[in-house]
Protein backbone atom coordinates (compact mmCIF):
# COMPACT_ATOMS: atom_id res chain seq x y z
CA UNK A 1 0.00 0.00 0.00
CA UNK A 2 1.14 3.38 -0.97
CA UNK A 3 1.18 6.36 1.94
CA UNK A 4 0.76 9.44 1.13
CA UNK A 5 3.63 12.20 3.03
CA UNK A 6 0.74 13.26 5.51
CA UNK A 7 -0.83 10.02 6.39
CA UNK A 8 2.93 8.36 6.88
CA UNK A 9 4.32 11.31 9.06
CA UNK A 10 1.10 11.93 11.18
CA UNK A 11 0.83 7.77 11.79
CA UNK A 12 3.38 5.91 11.13
CA UNK A 13 6.72 7.64 11.98
CA UNK A 14 8.49 8.48 14.85
CA UNK A 15 6.33 5.43 16.78
CA UNK A 16 7.95 5.63 20.60
CA UNK A 17 5.53 2.72 21.74
CA UNK A 18 3.47 0.12 19.44
CA UNK A 19 1.47 -1.81 21.13
CA UNK A 20 0.10 -4.99 19.48
CA UNK A 21 -3.60 -5.38 20.36
CA UNK A 22 -6.61 -3.39 21.46
CA UNK A 23 -7.91 -5.48 24.22
CA UNK A 24 -8.00 -4.49 27.49
CA UNK A 25 -4.39 -5.39 28.16
CA UNK A 26 -3.25 -3.34 25.15
CA UNK A 27 -5.74 -0.65 25.74
CA UNK A 28 -4.86 -0.77 29.73
CA UNK A 29 -1.59 -0.44 28.89
CA UNK A 30 -1.15 2.67 26.40
CA UNK A 31 -3.60 4.32 29.48
CA UNK A 32 -0.66 3.78 31.62
CA UNK A 33 1.83 4.94 28.93
CA UNK A 34 0.24 8.16 28.24
CA UNK A 35 0.44 9.01 32.17
CA UNK A 36 3.95 7.98 32.52
CA UNK A 37 4.91 9.44 29.46
CA UNK A 38 2.72 12.06 28.38
CA UNK A 39 4.22 13.20 25.27
CA UNK A 40 5.28 10.15 23.62
CA UNK A 41 3.47 8.59 20.28
CA UNK A 42 1.92 5.74 21.04
CA UNK A 43 0.27 3.54 18.37
CA UNK A 44 -1.75 0.53 18.82
CA UNK A 45 -2.43 -2.15 15.94
CA UNK A 46 -5.56 -4.29 16.08
CA UNK A 47 -6.13 -7.17 13.49
CA UNK A 48 -9.80 -7.29 14.12
CA UNK A 49 -12.22 -4.61 13.16
CA UNK A 50 -13.07 -4.99 16.74
CA UNK A 51 -10.33 -6.39 19.92
CA UNK A 52 -10.44 -9.87 18.23
CA UNK A 53 -9.62 -12.23 20.91
CA UNK A 54 -11.73 -12.19 24.13
CA UNK A 55 -11.84 -8.66 25.38
CA UNK A 56 -15.47 -8.24 23.54
CA UNK A 57 -16.39 -12.00 23.28
CA UNK A 58 -16.04 -12.55 26.80
CA UNK A 59 -19.28 -13.40 29.89
CA UNK A 60 -19.07 -10.38 31.25
CA UNK A 61 -17.78 -11.91 34.51
CA UNK A 62 -16.15 -9.88 37.55
CA UNK A 63 -15.15 -13.01 39.43
CA UNK A 64 -11.96 -13.79 41.28
CA UNK A 65 -12.78 -18.10 40.76
CA UNK A 66 -15.15 -19.96 42.65
CA UNK A 67 -13.96 -22.46 45.29
CA UNK A 68 -13.81 -25.38 42.96
CA UNK A 69 -11.19 -23.07 41.00
CA UNK A 70 -9.39 -22.22 44.25
CA UNK A 71 -8.89 -25.82 45.23
CA UNK A 72 -7.96 -27.10 41.93
CA UNK A 73 -5.27 -24.32 41.87
CA UNK A 74 -4.19 -25.40 45.44
CA UNK A 75 -3.06 -28.52 43.49
CA UNK A 76 -0.93 -27.02 40.98
CA UNK A 77 0.07 -23.80 43.39
CA UNK A 78 1.35 -23.13 46.31
CA UNK A 79 -0.76 -21.08 48.72
CA UNK A 80 1.36 -17.62 48.41
CA UNK A 81 0.99 -18.01 44.85
CA UNK A 82 -3.24 -18.40 45.05
CA UNK A 83 -3.78 -15.75 47.37
CA UNK A 84 -1.20 -13.46 45.17
CA UNK A 85 -3.57 -14.54 41.50
CA UNK A 86 -6.63 -14.04 43.42
CA UNK A 87 -5.32 -10.26 44.66
CA UNK A 88 -4.65 -9.25 41.35
CA UNK A 89 -7.94 -10.62 40.56
CA UNK A 90 -9.12 -8.47 43.21
CA UNK A 91 -7.10 -5.74 42.64
CA UNK A 92 -7.71 -5.31 38.64
CA UNK A 93 -11.58 -5.41 39.17
CA UNK A 94 -11.23 -2.23 41.86
CA UNK A 95 -8.85 -0.87 39.27
CA UNK A 96 -11.24 -1.02 36.12
CA UNK A 97 -14.50 0.33 38.09
CA UNK A 98 -12.19 3.36 39.69
CA UNK A 99 -10.78 3.77 35.81
CA UNK A 100 -13.94 3.87 34.20
CA UNK A 101 -16.89 3.88 36.82
CA UNK A 102 -19.33 1.34 37.64
CA UNK A 103 -22.31 3.61 35.78
CA UNK A 104 -20.05 3.45 32.52
CA UNK A 105 -19.41 -0.33 32.57
CA UNK A 106 -22.90 -1.48 34.50
CA UNK A 107 -21.31 -2.96 37.40
CA UNK A 108 -23.52 -4.54 39.39
CA UNK A 109 -22.70 -6.81 42.55
CA UNK A 110 -24.87 -9.62 43.05
CA UNK A 111 -22.52 -12.30 43.65
CA UNK A 112 -20.96 -14.97 42.41
CA UNK A 113 -22.46 -19.09 42.44
CA UNK A 114 -20.73 -22.15 42.61
CA UNK A 115 -23.46 -25.08 41.48
CA UNK A 116 -23.03 -28.54 41.61
CA UNK A 117 -24.47 -31.01 39.97
CA UNK A 118 -26.12 -34.25 41.65
CA UNK A 119 -23.60 -36.41 40.70
CA UNK A 120 -20.52 -34.52 42.25
CA UNK A 121 -20.79 -35.46 45.67
CA UNK A 122 -17.31 -35.76 46.03
CA UNK A 123 -15.95 -32.31 44.87
CA UNK A 124 -19.66 -30.73 46.34
CA UNK A 125 -18.14 -32.15 49.85
CA UNK A 126 -14.83 -31.44 49.55
CA UNK A 127 -15.63 -27.86 48.97
CA UNK A 128 -17.75 -27.61 52.08
CA UNK A 129 -15.41 -29.03 54.05
CA UNK A 130 -12.58 -26.97 53.02
CA UNK A 131 -14.58 -23.76 53.01
CA UNK A 132 -12.96 -22.72 56.16
CA UNK A 133 -9.78 -22.96 54.96
CA UNK A 134 -10.26 -21.39 51.84
CA UNK A 135 -11.78 -18.68 53.24
CA UNK A 136 -8.38 -17.83 55.47
CA UNK A 137 -6.34 -18.02 52.94
CA UNK A 138 -8.15 -15.63 51.32
CA UNK A 139 -9.43 -12.94 54.07
CA UNK A 140 -5.91 -10.63 53.67
CA UNK A 141 -7.37 -9.65 50.12
CA UNK A 142 -11.34 -9.51 51.02
CA UNK A 143 -10.91 -8.33 54.28
CA UNK A 144 -13.70 -10.83 54.71
CA UNK A 145 -14.98 -14.39 54.79
CA UNK A 146 -16.58 -14.22 50.92
CA UNK A 147 -17.73 -17.38 50.56
CA UNK A 148 -20.77 -18.85 52.20
CA UNK A 149 -23.13 -21.83 51.58
CA UNK A 150 -26.62 -20.60 50.15
CA UNK A 151 -29.74 -22.75 49.11
CA UNK A 152 -30.63 -23.32 45.01
CA UNK A 153 -33.40 -20.14 45.24
CA UNK A 154 -33.83 -20.09 41.48
CA UNK A 155 -35.31 -23.61 41.06
CA UNK A 156 -32.45 -25.09 38.54
CA UNK A 157 -32.80 -28.55 38.47
CA UNK A 158 -30.42 -31.54 38.91
CA UNK A 159 -27.89 -29.68 41.38
CA UNK A 160 -27.14 -29.72 44.87
CA UNK A 161 -29.69 -28.51 47.49
CA UNK A 162 -27.18 -25.89 48.08
CA UNK A 163 -24.67 -23.34 46.05
CA UNK A 164 -21.37 -22.16 47.16
CA UNK A 165 -21.28 -18.29 46.71
CA UNK A 166 -18.99 -15.49 46.70
CA UNK A 167 -20.16 -12.38 48.05
CA UNK A 168 -18.36 -10.02 46.58
CA UNK A 169 -18.67 -11.23 42.43
CA UNK A 170 -20.46 -9.08 40.36
CA UNK A 171 -21.06 -8.76 36.55
CA UNK A 172 -20.36 -5.88 34.04
CA UNK A 173 -21.38 -4.90 30.58
CA UNK A 174 -18.10 -6.19 28.75
CA UNK A 175 -19.54 -4.05 25.59
CA UNK A 176 -19.96 -0.45 27.56
CA UNK A 177 -16.56 -1.65 29.46
CA UNK A 178 -14.49 -2.02 26.30
CA UNK A 179 -15.88 0.95 24.10
CA UNK A 180 -15.25 3.58 27.05
CA UNK A 181 -11.61 2.29 27.38
CA UNK A 182 -11.21 2.95 24.00
CA UNK A 183 -12.59 6.22 24.19
CA UNK A 184 -10.81 7.20 27.27
CA UNK A 185 -7.46 5.90 25.20
CA UNK A 186 -8.56 8.18 21.95
CA UNK A 187 -9.08 10.86 24.07
CA UNK A 188 -5.78 10.92 25.52
CA UNK A 189 -3.92 11.43 21.96
CA UNK A 190 -3.44 7.43 21.11
CA UNK A 191 -3.69 6.17 17.97
CA UNK A 192 -5.76 3.02 17.18
CA UNK A 193 -5.59 1.22 13.68
CA UNK A 194 -8.20 -1.62 12.98
CA UNK A 195 -7.42 -4.25 10.64
CA UNK A 196 -3.47 -3.96 10.64
CA UNK A 197 -2.21 -8.08 11.34
CA UNK A 198 1.33 -8.02 12.50
CA UNK A 199 2.76 -10.42 10.51
CA UNK A 200 7.26 -10.52 11.55
CA UNK A 201 9.19 -8.15 13.62
CA UNK A 202 12.77 -7.61 14.11
CA UNK A 203 14.70 -6.41 17.02
CA UNK A 204 17.43 -3.94 16.36
CA UNK A 205 18.38 -3.22 20.33
CA UNK A 206 17.22 0.91 19.89
CA UNK A 207 14.45 0.29 17.87
CA UNK A 208 11.77 -2.16 16.25
CA UNK A 209 11.17 -3.20 12.51
CA UNK A 210 7.43 -4.52 12.27
CA UNK A 211 5.91 -5.72 9.43
CA UNK A 212 2.04 -5.64 8.97
CA UNK A 213 -0.31 -6.97 6.18
CA UNK A 214 -0.09 -3.23 4.78
CA UNK A 215 2.52 -1.49 5.58
CA UNK A 216 6.16 -1.60 7.46
CA UNK A 217 7.00 0.84 10.55
CA UNK A 218 9.95 1.22 13.00
CA UNK A 219 9.16 1.85 17.31
CA UNK A 220 11.30 2.18 19.77
CA UNK A 221 9.32 -0.01 21.77
CA UNK A 222 6.92 -2.56 21.15
CA UNK A 223 4.50 -4.57 23.44
CA UNK A 224 2.64 -7.66 22.54
CA UNK A 225 -0.79 -7.96 24.42
CA UNK A 226 -2.44 -10.34 22.13
CA UNK A 227 -2.99 -13.32 24.59
CA UNK A 228 -3.95 -16.60 23.16
CA UNK A 229 -2.95 -15.29 19.88
CA UNK A 230 1.09 -15.31 21.31
CA UNK A 231 1.97 -18.37 20.97
CA UNK A 232 3.07 -17.42 17.41
CA UNK A 233 6.08 -15.25 18.67
CA UNK A 234 6.40 -16.55 22.25
CA UNK A 235 8.31 -19.60 23.02
CA UNK A 236 6.66 -19.92 26.43
CA UNK A 237 3.79 -21.79 28.32
CA UNK A 238 1.09 -19.96 26.25
CA UNK A 239 -1.68 -21.38 23.97
CA UNK A 240 -4.81 -20.83 22.77
CA UNK A 241 -8.56 -22.04 24.47
CA UNK A 242 -11.42 -21.12 22.33
CA UNK A 243 -14.72 -20.39 24.19
CA UNK A 244 -17.98 -20.85 22.64
CA UNK A 245 -21.08 -19.04 24.20
CA UNK A 246 -24.55 -18.12 23.39
CA UNK A 247 -27.45 -16.15 24.79
CA UNK A 248 -30.82 -16.62 24.73
CA UNK A 249 -33.83 -14.31 23.37
CA UNK A 250 -35.51 -12.33 26.12
CA UNK A 251 -37.49 -14.41 28.71
CA UNK A 252 -40.84 -13.18 30.30
CA UNK A 253 -40.39 -13.53 34.42
CA UNK A 254 -36.87 -14.05 34.43
CA UNK A 255 -35.60 -14.01 37.50
CA UNK A 256 -32.36 -14.96 37.52
CA UNK A 257 -29.68 -12.74 38.84
CA UNK A 258 -26.20 -13.32 39.18
CA UNK A 259 -23.08 -15.33 38.20
CA UNK A 260 -22.79 -19.03 38.50
CA UNK A 261 -20.01 -21.76 37.72
CA UNK A 262 -20.37 -25.36 36.67
CA UNK A 263 -17.79 -28.14 36.29
CA UNK A 264 -14.77 -26.18 37.86
CA UNK A 265 -15.71 -22.61 35.87
CA UNK A 266 -15.60 -24.78 32.52
CA UNK A 267 -19.37 -24.12 32.20
CA UNK A 268 -20.81 -20.56 33.30
CA UNK A 269 -24.14 -18.09 32.88
CA UNK A 270 -25.52 -15.24 33.82
CA UNK A 271 -28.61 -12.49 33.45
CA UNK A 272 -28.69 -9.83 31.08
CA UNK A 273 -31.20 -8.05 29.35
CA UNK A 274 -33.64 -10.55 30.64
CA UNK A 275 -31.43 -13.02 28.92
CA UNK A 276 -29.96 -16.13 29.81
CA UNK A 277 -25.95 -15.43 28.72
CA UNK A 278 -24.25 -19.33 28.66
CA UNK A 279 -20.53 -20.22 27.65
CA UNK A 280 -18.08 -22.97 28.48
CA UNK A 281 -17.72 -26.90 27.73
CA UNK A 282 -14.25 -26.51 26.27
CA UNK A 283 -13.24 -29.58 28.49
CA UNK A 284 -15.57 -31.77 26.50
CA UNK A 285 -12.85 -31.84 23.70
CA UNK A 286 -9.60 -30.11 24.92
CA UNK A 287 -7.65 -30.47 21.55
CA UNK A 288 -10.50 -28.94 19.54
CA UNK A 289 -10.66 -25.74 21.34
CA UNK A 290 -6.88 -25.44 20.99
CA UNK A 291 -7.33 -23.14 18.88
CA UNK A 292 -6.99 -19.53 17.61
CA UNK A 293 -9.69 -20.58 14.67
CA UNK A 294 -13.34 -18.64 16.07
CA UNK A 295 -16.52 -20.89 15.51
CA UNK A 296 -18.68 -23.51 17.15
CA UNK A 297 -19.11 -27.03 17.49
CA UNK A 298 -21.60 -29.30 17.87
CA UNK A 299 -20.39 -31.54 20.82
CA UNK A 300 -20.23 -28.19 22.56
CA UNK A 301 -22.85 -26.48 21.75
CA UNK A 302 -25.56 -29.33 21.99
CA UNK A 303 -24.14 -29.68 25.24
CA UNK A 304 -24.89 -25.93 26.00
CA UNK A 305 -28.44 -26.32 25.17
CA UNK A 306 -29.48 -28.99 26.93
CA UNK A 307 -28.10 -27.91 29.78
CA UNK A 308 -29.77 -24.51 29.25
CA UNK A 309 -32.82 -26.58 28.75
CA UNK A 310 -32.54 -28.91 31.42
CA UNK A 311 -30.74 -27.55 34.42
CA UNK A 312 -30.66 -23.83 34.24
CA UNK A 313 -34.49 -23.16 32.49
CA UNK A 314 -36.20 -26.50 32.91
CA UNK A 315 -40.25 -26.24 32.05
CA UNK A 316 -39.34 -22.52 30.59
CA UNK A 317 -39.63 -22.10 26.78
CA UNK A 318 -36.60 -20.22 25.73
CA UNK A 319 -35.00 -19.34 22.19
CA UNK A 320 -31.50 -18.83 20.85
CA UNK A 321 -30.81 -15.43 19.81
CA UNK A 322 -26.75 -15.30 18.97
CA UNK A 323 -23.68 -17.64 19.15
CA UNK A 324 -20.12 -16.67 19.40
CA UNK A 325 -16.65 -17.65 20.37
CA UNK A 326 -13.62 -16.31 21.53
CA UNK A 327 -10.15 -16.71 22.21
CA UNK A 328 -8.35 -17.25 25.48
CA UNK A 329 -4.58 -17.49 26.13
CA UNK A 330 -3.73 -20.51 29.07
CA UNK A 331 -1.30 -22.71 30.48
CA UNK A 332 0.13 -25.00 32.82
CA UNK A 333 0.61 -22.36 34.79
CA UNK A 334 -2.28 -20.15 36.48
CA UNK A 335 0.26 -16.71 36.82
CA UNK A 336 0.50 -14.31 33.76
CA UNK A 337 3.21 -13.68 31.71
CA UNK A 338 4.63 -10.24 32.22
CA UNK A 339 8.18 -9.73 30.45
CA UNK A 340 10.84 -7.92 28.71
CA UNK A 341 11.68 -10.39 25.71
CA UNK A 342 14.59 -8.86 24.18
CA UNK A 343 16.34 -4.96 24.52
CA UNK A 344 13.12 -3.49 23.08
CA UNK A 345 10.08 -6.01 23.18
CA UNK A 346 7.70 -6.85 25.89
CA UNK A 347 4.60 -8.72 26.37
CA UNK A 348 1.87 -9.06 28.84
CA UNK A 349 -0.17 -12.21 28.20
CA UNK A 350 -2.05 -15.56 29.25
CA UNK A 351 -4.41 -14.36 31.37
CA UNK A 352 -5.81 -17.77 32.01
CA UNK A 353 -9.61 -17.00 31.76
CA UNK A 354 -9.72 -13.99 33.84
CA UNK A 355 -9.11 -10.82 31.35
CA UNK A 356 -12.08 -9.28 32.82
CA UNK A 357 -10.50 -9.21 36.46
CA UNK A 358 -6.43 -8.91 35.33
CA UNK A 359 -6.85 -7.17 31.98
CA UNK A 360 -6.13 -3.89 33.71
CA UNK A 361 -3.78 -4.35 36.52
CA UNK A 362 -1.43 -6.92 33.39
CA UNK A 363 -1.62 -3.48 31.11
CA UNK A 364 -0.45 -1.27 33.77
CA UNK A 365 2.30 -3.67 34.95
CA UNK A 366 3.50 -3.66 31.33
CA UNK A 367 3.52 -0.36 31.40
CA UNK A 368 5.63 -0.14 33.93
CA UNK A 369 8.42 -2.54 33.12
CA UNK A 370 8.56 -0.40 29.76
Amino acid sequence: MSFSYWEYRTWLSHIDFLIVGSGIVGLSCAHRLRERFPKAKILILEKGILPKGASTKNAGFACFGSISEILADLRLHSEEQVQELVKKRWEGIQRLRATLGDRTIDFKKLGGHELFLDGQEELYQECLDRLSEVNQLLRPVFNTDAFRSRPNSYGFKGIRKNYISHELEGQLDTGKMMLSLLQLVLESGILVLNGVAVETFSDNRTSVEVKTNHFECKAKKMIIATNGFASQWIDMDIKPARAQVLVTKPIKNLHIRGTFHLNEGYYYFRDIDNRILFGGGRNLDFNAEETTEFGETKLVQDELERLLQELILPGRPHEIERKWSGIMGVGRQKTPIVTQLSDAVYCGVRLGGMGIAIGSTIGNEIADLV
